[in-house]
C-alpha cells in the first residue's frame, strides 16, 4: 500500500441538477481506492460556494469541473486566482472561455484551414448611448446594403450573434427581404451571416470530454427534448476520424477539456458551424441515452487529472498548429497532424491505459446505480424544475426509459 491520499473534486455549479447528484451518487457508492505510483488514492466530491475570498488563501480542490465561469464573475475570478496560486486544474481554461467568443473561433480555425462555411459580420441596428458615440458614428460608420452581402453569401443563411448564446438571436434567412426584416429586428446584437450548408446529409454534435468523444445525430427542428436523436457514433470509420479530429483540434487549440462541436455533412465534406460551447448541454432533459456516458465521461477524466495530478496548462499555445497550417500539405493531412498534436495534449494513450488499469469497476457500479432510485430521482428532480407539475409524470418516464436503454444496449455488463 502506498501513501494514503485524498484527491478532491470540485463542482462548480448553475441551475445543474441531474448530472451532478449522479457524479456524486457513483463516486460515493463506489469509494474507489486507486493505487497509483507510489500513492493509496481516495477521492472527495464537493460542491464549490460562492463567497468571499482572501486571494492568498488556499484552495482546498486538485480539480475543478466548471459550469459557471461564463457568466457568474465572482466564481470565474476564484477560478484564475486558484489557478495561478495553487496550480488548480480546471475544466475550461476560464481565460479561453472569458475571451473566446464565436467571432474569435471562426477566426481561428479559418486560419488552420478548416471548412468555415462563407460568414460576414453586420454592424449592429442599434446601440446603447454611450459619450461619443454619435460623433463616431457619424464620421466612420460607412452605410451599407445588406442585399449585396446577402447576395454573395447566397440563401439560405443564418443571422446569430457573434458571441452565441443557446439559439438566441438566431434566424434562417431565405431571401433578401427576410434579411432585411430579421436585420431590423436585431437590436444590438452584433451579428454574424453565415451561409447556410443545404442540403445537409447529417447534423452532428460531437461532445468531447478530454479525448473522450461521442458523435450523435443531432435535430435542431425538433424540441429541446428531442434534439439529441439515438443515431451517434454511427458513421464510417473515414468520417468518425475527421471528426474526432476537428473536435480535439478545436478544444485543445482554446483550452477546453469539455466542448461540443456542431458540424454539418455535405458531400464528403464536414462543416464546424458552432463549436464555441464550454458549457454544453449536460441534463438529462436534453441528453437522453446520452446522459449516462456524460456523466461517465466526466467522472473518468476528472479522476485521471486528479489522480496523475495532470498540470493545467495556463497558457494557449497555437504556434505548433500554425506551423502546421503554414505548410504545403493538403487540408486531410494537416488535420491529421492537428489531430496527433490534440491526442498528445490529452494524453490519450496514458487516459486509456488508466481506465483499463483502474476504472473497470465503476461499469460495474454504473450498470447498477442507473437502475436506481437515487438515478430515477435526480431524474426528476431536473424535470420537475423545468416542466409544469401536470408533465413530470410523464417526462421522467420518458428521460428514465431513456437512461435504461443506456443501460440494455450501451452498458459493457449489460453485453458480457
Amino acid at each position: 500500500m502506498g501513501t494514503p491520499v485524498t484527491r478532491r473534486i470540485g463542482l462548480s455549479l448553475g441551475a445543474d441538477i441531474c448530472w451532478p447528484k449522479c457524479f456524486e451518487d457513483l463516486v460515493a457508492r463506489w469509494d474507489p481506492t486507486l493505487e497509483i505510483g507510489d500513492e493509496t488514492v481516495r477521492f472527495e466530491v464537493e460542491r464549490v460556494t460562492i463567497e468571499p475570498f482572501d486571494l492568498r488563501q488556499p484552495v482546498a480542490y486538485d480539480v475543478v469541473i466548471d459550469r459557471l465561469t461564463h457568466w457568474h464573475a465572482n466564481t470565474r475570478e476564484w477560478i484564475k486566482k486558484a489557478i495561478l496560486l495553487d496550480d488548480l486544474y480546471v475544466f475550461n481554461n476560464p481565460w479561453s472561455v472569458q475571451s473566446m467568443e464565436k467571432q474569435t473561433t471562426y477566426c481561428a480555425m479559418m486560419r488552420l484551414g478548416l471548412p468555415i462555411p462563407e460568414t460576414w459580420m453586420v454592424p449592429p441596428k442599434e446601440y446603447d448611448s454611450v459619450p461619443d458615440l454619435e460623433p463616431t458614428l457619424q464620421r466612420y460608420a460607412n452605410l451599407f446594403d445588406l442585399e449585396p452581402i446577402g447576395d454573395g453569401i447566397g440563401y439560405p443563411l443564418f443571422m446569430k450573434p457573434y458571441d452565441g448564446g443557446g439559439w438566441v438571436g438566431v434566424s434562417k434567412v431565405d431571401s433578401a427581404g427576410e434579411l432585411r426584416a430579421a436585420y431590423e429586428t436585431s437590436g444590438k446584437f452584433l451579428m454574424h451571416l453565415q451561409q447556410g450548408v443545404a442540403p445537409y446529409e447529417d447534423f452532428v454534435r460531437c461532445v468531447g470530454v478530454g479525448p473522450q468523444l461521442r458523435v450523435v445525430s443531432y435535430d435542431p427542428d425538433a424540441p429541446l427534448h428531442g434534439r439529441y436523436t439515438n443515431r451517434f457514433d454511427h458513421l464510417p470509420d473515414d468520417d468518425m476520424a475527421r471528426l474526432r479530429a476537428t473536435t480535439l483540434t478545436i478544444n485543445t487549440f482554446f483550452g477546453w477539456d469539455f466542448n461540443s462541436c456542431e458540424c454539418l455533412g455535405q458531400g464528403g465534406t464536414w462543416y464546424p458551424i458552432d463549436f464555441a460551447n464550454p458549457c454544453p448541454d449536460s441534463q438529462i432533459t436534453s441528453l437522453n441515452r446520452h446522459f449516462p456516458w456524460l456523466v461517465l465521461a466526466k467522472l473518468r477524466w476528472s479522476m485521471f487529472c486528479a489522480a496523475t495530478g495532470r498540470p493545467f496548462r495556463k497558457n494557449l499555445d497555437w504556434q505548433p498548429f500554425l506551423d502546421i497550417a503554414d505548410t504545403d500539405a493538403d487540408q486531410a493531412d494537416k488535420l491529421a497532424a492537428y489531430g496527433r498534436l490534440a491526442e498528445e495534449h490529452f494524453e490519450t494513450e496514458a487516459f486509456e491505459r488508466f481506465c483499463r488499469d483502474h476504472l473497470e469497476p465503476l461499469e460495474e457500479v454504473a450498470f447498477e446505480y442507473f437502475a436506481s432510485d437515487d438515478a430515477k430521482a435526480a431524474v426528476r428532480q431536473k424535470v420537475t424544475a423545468m416542466y409544469p407539475p401536470h408533465e413530470v409524470d410523464e417526462f421522467t418516464e420518458r428521460f428514465w426509459a431513456s437512461i435504461q436503454q443506456w443501460r440494455n444496449e450501451e452498458s459493457p455488463v449489460a453485453n458480457r
